[in-house]
């Protein structure tokens, strides 16, 4: 795959505070990339960075091999050829919905301008509602006159802002679910930012979650769930318990479930005292009256429930088909996974 954006060192600065830091970032041609992270951790500022909208202090951004951005070069937002789906929409409420699409082909010839709403209002589900206005389309089909509108000006780029916070939750998925076929239909490259991380699994090809201006950990979904590079990742991402553990050596870990086997990431000094991380799905329990886990908290979660046990004095947390009651006895063990641990000394 070629390389359609490549952000390289950017360093941004508020009031003298960097909200970006020396940040890169590769976005392969025709990928969906998540920028993720809490409300502060500059995924917006940069969203706004590769749109032009704010000020450099340093770095690089290129383009499909264009350069947007470099120690003599930066674009206006006009020339970036970058769409941009804002959190609101930002339609003009006085035009109706194929005047919004054609709002920026007003260089285009009437026919060619006519025959591309047409082919937008079919890509996006809108075909028979072009008279209408915005205040009488529901949130997703707003939603949908806003992303028609990005893709008929045939970008380089489409950028997009909390796409799917104003979306009401009986229609997200959906929503997330058609608009991901039609980016991928169009081969169209985007980032988007979010705060859900199940939106983010749900719409992106690979993550980039963000902490503090910097990317803490770039890849796909499952990766960044199940091998997380720190504590933040792994905590940001989903829910996990934590036993003590030792590491032996590169191949065995001593747990309170006993030995385990255990492939290293990097190299650990003799007896490091580790924290393992157990994801909810590592687990299983099953009633037993003589079992050394105890159910302390019980949440339905519709499709199974989650529990939180009493292990030896340590707090897992388990999901489970089973039906248990608070205060029954469970014995504990782990499914097959490869362990990842954080190190607490050496």
């Amino acid at each position: 795959m070629s390389s359609a954006l490549s952000v390289h060192n950017l360093t941004c600065r508020y009031n003298g505070q960097a909200v970006l830091q020396n940040l890169s970032l590769p976005v392969e041609d025709n990928e969906i990339v998540c920028l993720l992270g809490a409300s502060g951790c500059g995924k917006t500022t940069l969203l706004k960075a590769i749109a032009g909208l704010l000020p450099l202090d340093s770095g690089e951004i290129h383009i499909n091999g264009r350069t947007i951005v470099d120690a003599t070069t930066c674009l206006p937002p006009e020339k970036r050829n970058i769409g941009m789906i804002f959190q609101d929409y930002a339609l003009f409420p006085h035009l109706t919905v194929a005047e919004n699409i054609a709002f920026g082909l007003r260089d285009w010839k009437p026919s060619r301008i006519k025959a591309k709403t047409e082919e937008m209002l079919e890509l996006v589900h809108l075909t028979g509602l072009d008279d209408r206005y915005p205040h009488q389309l529901s949130g997703g089909q707003q939603q949908r006159v806003a992303i028609a509108r990005a893709l008929a000006c045939e970008p380089d780029l489409i950028l997009l802002d909390e796409p799917f916070s104003n979306i009401d939750t009986q229609v997200r998925h959906g929503l997330i679910r058609d608009i991901r076929r039609i980016f991928k239909a169009q081969g169209v490259t985007a980032i988007f930012v979010t705060h859900s991380r199940e939106e983010a699994f749900a719409f992106a090809d690979r993550l980039a979650v963000m902490n503090n201006g910097v990317i803490e950990q770039f890849g796909c979904a499952t990766d960044l769930y199940y091998r997380p590079s720190s504590r933040f990742v792994a905590e940001f991402l989903g829910t996990g318990s934590y036993l003590p553990a030792t590491v032996k050596n590169d191949s065995h870990l001593f747990t309170p479930f006993g030995d385990i086997e255990f492939k290293a990431d990097h190299y650990y000094c003799p007896e490091t005292n580790v924290e393992w991380l157990l994801r909810p799905q590592n687990l299983k329990v099953q009633r037993e009256n003589n079992g050394e886990g105890v159910i302390t908290e019980q949440q339905f979660m519709g499709d199974n429930c989650r529990y939180t046990v009493d292990f030896q004095g340590h707090s897992l947390v388990v999901n489970s088909h089973l039906i248990l009651q608070v205060g029954d006895k469970v014995s504990v063990n782990i499914e097959p996974h490869d362990p990842v641990v954080f190190a607490t000394a050496c």
